[in-house]
């Protein structure tokens, strides 16, 4: 792994990102919080990876940590935003690099998200390797407690959070924000260990009414612990303010089921950590 600042080797992870907390500048403040956030180049064997950490300065003690995985966009600042929400809310966020060397597509272009997208989701091996990098990363983390971890997704993310769900990751809490929830290999039964959360938009094309009963199907005969809540008229890409600048009528923002998918979130990790 390496800061911007050196490399470093794996056994002085901790130390070095003790340190990195300390010379980090705050990024955002809201009352009784002082969000700060790290830029952070790791790798996944000879892959180059850019990460972004974000925690409540404020806070004392370890806490929760959220892995937080793009849209096909990449690493954007609605993903970073959505980090810093996290550490706004007391747990330390770490939003991922899916695609390596924190590459970003434009809103705009559609074609390029769609093509960094494949590239990687055509190795479900390698996303798991890169999530699994970025999970070691936030574990060591010297505010973060290893054993209360949870993963978010949004839309390509959300499937990934899903299937690392279904491999039997060792997470506490797994959560999907307009996501694809069609498996790379269903879940065997018994297989699942965090608690699931699909939200999803009523009037999304992307994820039909089929497609969330196969899903209800499948995590029954896992025997998950899950729930689907899903909001009426919105669409695909609903908590991305940016959505509409794609021009595909299947994307589209929405304030209110933004507001209260967030919420619903909060709330299922209050009940999970406590």
């Amino acid at each position: 792994m390496r800061m911007r600042n050196g490399l470093i080797g794996s056994a002085a992870v901790a130390a070095v990102l003790a340190a990195a907390w300390l010379a980090a500048v705050p990024a955002t403040a809201a009352a009784g919080a002082q969000v700060k956030t790290q830029e952070v180049d790791y790798k996944q064997g000879d892959t180059p990876l850019h990460g972004m950490l974000a925690w409540n300065d404020a806070a004392k003690g370890k806490r929760p940590g959220v892995l937080v995985v793009h849209e096909w966009w990449g690493l954007n600042e609605n993903t970073r935003n959505q980090a810093k929400r996290l550490a706004q809310s007391g747990y330390v966020a770490f939003a991922l690099d899916m695609y390596g060397s924190g590459k970003v597509a434009d809103p705009t272009h559609p074609k390029d998200a769609q093509a960094f997208m494949t590239e990687a989701a055509k190795d479900p091996a390698l996303l798991q390797a890169r999530f699994n990098a970025a999970l070691d990363l936030l574990k060591k983390d010297p505010h973060v407690d290893p054993e209360k971890i949870a993963a978010i997704g949004y839309c390509f993310g959300g499937g990934v959070v899903l299937n690392m769900a279904r491999s039997g990751a060792d997470l506490d809490a797994v959560v999907t924000f307009h996501g694809a929830l069609n498996p790379t290999t269903p879940a065997p039964k018994g297989t699942i260990k965090p608690r699931i959360l699909v939200l999803t938009g009523a009037d999304d094309p992307m994820v039909t009414a089929s497609v969330l009963d196969s899903f209800k199907k499948e995590m029954d005969a896992a025997g998950a612990h899950y729930q689907v809540i899903s909001y009426p008229g919105a669409r695909h890409a609903f908590t991305n303010p940016d959505a509409g600048k794609a021009g595909m009528d299947a994307l589209a923002y929405d304030a209110d089921a933004d507001k209260k998918s967030w919420a619903e979130m909060l709330k299922l990790f209050a009940s999970v950590f406590g």
